[in-house]
């Protein structure tokens, strides 16, 4: 299938290459051309591991563009996705500035039925919203849109092992045809003779991914959901840690026997000093702000970002009384990102 994915950041990187690795020819369109031209270079913006590998390889056999031209990359595709950023405003809404953006793009000049996939993080109701804006705003009569939710879950690290080893993929759909595009588009990774990019010797056992079919709206939730719950959990585990530190137990000890509960599970559920990066902080206070809007008590959600923005204070507290005076004190940070395995510091 010939593809083009609107967005050379993190998310539209490894989209972008994952499904150049797997058959499909992939535009991977930025309008920085600064950017581009690095990646041209083999220099990524980000760090990820296989990616640059996966990158430069789909390049040299030619399933994989890299360019500021979307036109002929937007008509000639089967499929779009929007990976570009959704960030949040001060008083928590978001900036869609890059995906109206994107949507005119798209809008001014496509002049068939186009499939354009939501692949970034977004409220709900953004697909009508993007389908009302393709609809009103195409200066082209033959010009037809359907739109679907394709949630990334890739975590920043492992994205590219995510991406072809998902435990899941959820399709956002609404038309039939969506859903054969999409199937057809991931139906490499679903075969249970796949042969991974990144393991040419063979991959790990692994369990096929579970293909989950919802609509739109629910897809988009459902990101969101899934989110919220993961930073819940962090919080969780910090307190669980200010539990252990007042009556002499031991976190590591507590939050090791409480995830090999099957039903609980081990990861994000390591005591810290709270969650940071781009993804879960935004994610939980849209979701917030979404309960809130529709009349639903948030206060479990609320109570996990109040842990999480006093774990920092609580971490130079327990410094005063370790150096006792700050002052002329060296204090080393081993590592600045927000998670081991990437070089995202974003509130970190």
């Amino acid at each position: 299938m010939r593809v083009c994915v609107i967005g050379c950041g993190h998310v539209g990187l490894v989209a972008g290459g994952c499904l150049a690795a797997i058959g499909h020819h992939v535009f991977c369109v930025d309008r920085d051309a600064e950017r581009v031209r690095l990646l041209a270079e083999g220099r990524l913006p980000v760090f990820e591991p296989h990616l640059q590998e996966l990158i430069l390889r789909s390049r040299a056999t030619g399933m994989l563009t890299l360019t500021t031209d979307a036109t002929h990359a937007l008509r000639s595709a089967d499929v779009i996705f929007l990976c570009v950023g959704v960030p949040q405003l001060e008083n928590g809404n978001s900036d869609f500035t890059a995906l109206d953006a994107a949507a005119s793009q798209i809008a001014r000049v496509v002049d068939t039925l186009k499939l354009i996939v939501e692949r970034s993080t977004v409220p709900v109701k953004t697909g009508e919203q993007l389908k009302h804006l393709l609809s009103v705003t195409t200066p082209n009569p033959r010009a037809r849109f359907q739109v679907a939710a394709n949630p990334q879950f890739l975590r920043e690290g492992t994205a590219v092992e995510d991406f072809f080893h998902p435990e899941r993929i959820l399709l956002g759909v609404d038309e039939p045809d969506s859903e054969a595009t999409l199937r057809q588009l991931y139906a490499p990774i679903l075969q249970q003779n796949f042969q991974c990019p990144i393991h040419p010797n063979g991959c790990p056992p692994h369990d096929l991914p579970e293909l989950l079919l919802t609509s739109v709206r629910s897809a988009e939730l459902i990101k969101q959901a899934s989110n919220a719950f993961l930073a819940v959990k962090i919080s969780y585990a910090n307190v669980l840690a200010d539990v252990c530190e007042q009556i002499g137990a031991n976190v590591q000890e507590v939050t090791h026997a409480v995830g090999l509960d099957p039903r609980i599970r081990k990861s994000f559920l390591q005591a810290g000093i709270g969650f940071g990066g781009d993804r879960l902080p935004k994610d939980l206070r849209a979701f917030c702000q979404l309960v809130h809007a529709e009349g639903v008590d948030a206060g479990i959600l609320q109570a996990a970002e109040d842990v999480n923005s006093r774990r920092v204070d609580a971490f130079f507290r327990k410094i005063n009384r370790a150096l006792w005076v700050l002052k002329d004190k060296k204090i080393a940070l081993l590592g600045l990102s927000h998670k081991a395995d990437t070089d995202d510091i974003r509130s970190s």
